[in-house]
């Protein structure tokens, strides 16, 4: 059916169903269509779709207090989230740290990028500015964060409004940059942020910005033993702030309440979005370390920067209320056995003359599609294969997350799988028997 012409839509070529309901891992359209949600909605939805506890926390919320500017108060909700939240994160976080709410990821990669800069006028050094990060990256969409971000495709369009500020090789072993083969490697994407910084004014470098596990650009790339421990100690070295872009694998996805704990990683600040509030909210997280927030206490005080909806009492509600699903149900401890159900039943799809590689951690998965395996040779941009699996995926009633450039920027397709933790083992062989489906209908011969 055609889209109201009111709503400006993200491809005016492309006719949308009208989503009415959602409940546990399902979505439902008002033509009658019944979707798996498969992908989160983009790894949003942690905890399911339709938990009436969140709604009604959240109404219960907004009819005592639905909004105060944070120039003049808190909340309780917000106050109680932060707590809550570094009690989660890595110990450098849970003495004296701070947490600044924001409405989602993208604007958690602004604050972090001001919040940096601010951070070394705080401590002198009015020379360091550069936000560090890798290539095949992805930020965010406002101009700070695509100006970290590395996604060619992305970046394209606006590259004349964005800044260089330097960006290094990904850390991705399925294709690596340096053509060579882990462990002999000796981490040399890693030591890649070393040599960049030394040789490209290690004076002005501020923070090196990554993803723990790469999502979007690279369909749930992890990196190998040590490269996260060999990057925290380069930036140690240098001076410069480690940032944690969690917004897609924070609050659980996988399996650890953040994915640096896998590595017993500290960065100086964490990033969060989507899962914090599981979409019930639009609500993003910037968690600073004791380190960071003493720099602003012994300095100024003042942290110059701000956004009207941040700490929403609403939004923060919602997040509380999400934890409290979270630990009521004991959905952290069920992400490793859902994601062991659901590699169990996409591992067949490896078989398959266009299938790559099947890799992820918890439930954040990447099928990664290739015109040649052998020589791992990618589909051009032009053939758009990546969405039209998503398509014939949606055909047999799942939703799938597609991306195009994880090999070279613009070529390399993958398909992100992101399900709710409540994801049955039934529902991941729905999955795979979709995925399967939709392969057939995409390259019949």
């Amino acid at each position: 059916m055609p889209n109201d012409p009111a709503l400006f839509p993200r491809n005016f070529h492309q006719a949308l169903p009208v989503a009415v309901r959602g409940e546990g891992c399902w979505l439902f359209s008002a033509d009658g269509g019944k979707f798996l949600d498969a992908a989160g909605q983009a790894a949003v939805i942690n905890i399911g779709h339709g938990v009436p506890e969140i709604g009604r926390a959240m109404a219960e919320q907004s009819s005592k207090l639905a909004f105060a500017h944070t120039s003049q108060f808190h909340s309780p909700p917000a106050e109680k989230l932060a707590a809550r939240l570094l009690s989660m994160a890595p110990p450098n976080f849970r003495k004296g740290g701070r947490v600044y709410f924001t409405s989602g990821g993208s604007e958690a990669a602004e604050t972090a990028i001001k919040l940096v800069r601010q951070y070394h006028l705080e401590k002198g050094q009015t020379a360091r500015y550069r936000v560090l990060s890798r290539r095949q990256s992805y930020h965010g969409s406002t101009l700070g964060a695509m100006t970290v971000s590395g996604n060619l495709a992305r970046r394209a369009p606006y590259q004349p409004m964005l800044a260089e500020w330097g960006h290094i090789a990904p850390c991705f072993c399925y294709h690596c940059p340096f053509e060579k083969t882990f462990p002999e490697c000796h981490l040399a994407c890693a030591d890649d942020l070393d040599s960049f910084v030394a040789g490209s004014d290690a004076a002005s470098a501020a923070a090196f910005l990554f993803e723990p596990v790469v999502g979007a650009t690279l369909g749930a790339t992890v990196p190998p033993v040590g490269y996260l421990a060999r990057i925290a100690e380069i930036c140690r070295k240098h001076g410069i702030l480690l940032v944690a872009d969690e917004v897609m694998t924070g609050i659980g996805r996988t399996g650890r309440p953040f994915a640096v704990q896998h590595w017993g990683i500290e960065p100086d600040i964490i990033l969060c979005g989507k899962g914090i509030a599981s979409g019930y909210a639009p609500l993003g997280a910037v968690l600073v370390a004791a380190n960071v927030v003493e720099a602003f206490e012994n300095g100024t005080g003042a942290f110059k920067h701000g956004f009207t909806y941040q700490a929403h009492p609403v939004a923060t509600a919602a997040g509380n209320a999400v934890l409290d699903y979270i630990e009521s149900h004991s959905l952290f401890s069920r992400v490793v056995p859902a994601a062991l159900s659901l590699c169990n039943a996409l591992a067949p799809l490896l078989s398959h003359r266009y299938i790559g590689d099947v890799r992820g951690l918890g439930l954040l998965v990447g099928i990664e599609i290739l015109r040649d395996k052998s020589t791992h040779v990618p589909f051009e941009p032009s053939e758009a294969v990546a969405e039209k699996i998503r398509a014939a995926a949606m055909e047999e009633g799942v939703l799938v997350y597609p991306t195009q450039g994880c090999v070279e920027g613009t070529r390399g397709d993958h398909i992100l799988i992101a399900p709710p933790f409540i994801v049955t083992p039934e529902e991941s062989g729905l999955i795979a028997t979709a995925l399967s489906s939709a392969l057939a209908k995409v390259f019949p011969n």
